[in-house]
């Protein structure tokens, strides 16, 4: 069998591509055509052995590197053409050093498409018309919230039911401020209103008393919410990547913010999935390892890379002729 080439192993779907790799203490390097990671096993006293793993790039969306690592340039050499984001992280994952504002070190290539950015183009300047396009991404991601939430056996079995009481006028309320906002600060703000109630409730379910929101905390639910958020930039940074949508034309977040479009894509998932997870996970005491296998495993089943591709190509791609536009304001 001849060698595959890294650019050919770009062959395989980015939508189907849902590994995420954290290292740490190691050294990233290329070795006979493949990209390895080397750690160190110590035997007996004192006597360490050189090991090597395998790092699957043709599967792999987002390489983490953490407390203690290095990469070489041959091995950057090797993921960039392979299409994987690189970021340097904290301890666990966290916080994310390197990053440029969540933009990563995303390989640059001629070679992605255009009628997507293109489309993004038509209305991105056009206030209004931007205003849709936010409007859409936010009752996307409560469809998606309703859809995860209603078949996942686990969740229910720890209370999570959008047909609670509390959840439905939330989501009524969220559905009738959203239509009727008149510019992106207001759908902020009812997005920060609908998150508010969902902590509280997440918060209550889980027996988790007295809890607040805080970026910094050391608490496992604040924690784990920071770690689910970076892996959702991760998986929202690749699909605008792969569309060929620069991170700066954002239509939630701010225009002039840059990479905002990856917090924008990524909100698509976090309430639906991120949120739920995160406070169980600190309920059983869980490790960032097992919370991070509890989360990757939830998007690969809910087929997360999948929704915020259909996402972003449908508003990317639909009218948004002056008839179109009227008839979605009524």
């Amino acid at each position: 069998m001849d060698d595959l080439s890294p650019s050919a192993l770009k062959a395989i779907l980015h939508s189907k591509r849902a590994n995420m790799y954290y290292l740490e203490y190691c050294r990233v390097m290329q070795k006979d055509g493949r990209v390895l990671y080397l750690t160190e096993a110590f035997s007996g006293k004192h006597h360490a052995e050189n090991q090597y793993f395998n790092i699957p790039i043709a599967n792999t969306t987002v390489l983490l590197l953490g407390n203690g690592t290095s990469i070489t340039q041959a091995a950057m050499r090797m993921l960039s053409q392979a299409g994987v984001l690189v970021g340097f992280a904290g301890g666990g994952g966290t916080p994310l050093h390197m990053a440029c504002d969540v933009e990563w070190f995303t390989p640059q290539s001629e070679y992605r498409p255009t009628e997507y950015l293109q489309g993004w183009m038509q209305f991105w300047f056009d206030d209004n018309k931007r205003l849709i396009a936010a409007k859409q991404f936010q009752q996307s991601r409560i469809q998606f919230l309703q859809q995860v939430w209603q078949r996942n056996r686990d969740l229910k079995q720890e209370g999570f039911n959008v047909s609670d009481h509390a959840i439905l006028n939330a989501l009524n309320t969220f559905h009738t401020r959203t239509s009727q906002a008149l510019k992106q600060s207001d759908l902020l703000l009812t997005e920060a209103q609908l998150t508010k109630t969902l902590y509280k409730y997440a918060a209550n379910k889980t027996q988790l008393t007295n809890f607040t929101r805080q970026h910094q905390s050391q608490d496992k639910a604040n924690d784990f919410l920071n770690h689910g958020n970076y892996l959702a930039y991760g998986l929202a940074a690749s699909c605008l990547w792969v569309l060929g949508i620069p991170h700066g034309f954002a239509v939630m977040h701010g225009k002039t913010r840059r990479g905002a479009l990856v917090f924008d894509v990524a909100d698509l998932i976090k309430d639906a999935i991120v949120l739920p997870w995160a406070f169980v996970c600190a309920k059983e005491n869980a490790t960032e390892q097992e919370f991070r296998q509890q989360v990757l495993q939830a998007f690969t089943d809910n087929k997360v890379l999948d929704f915020m591709f259909d996402t972003v190509k449908q508003v990317a791609l639909q009218d948004y002729s002056k008839d179109q536009i009227e008839a979605q304001n009524l």
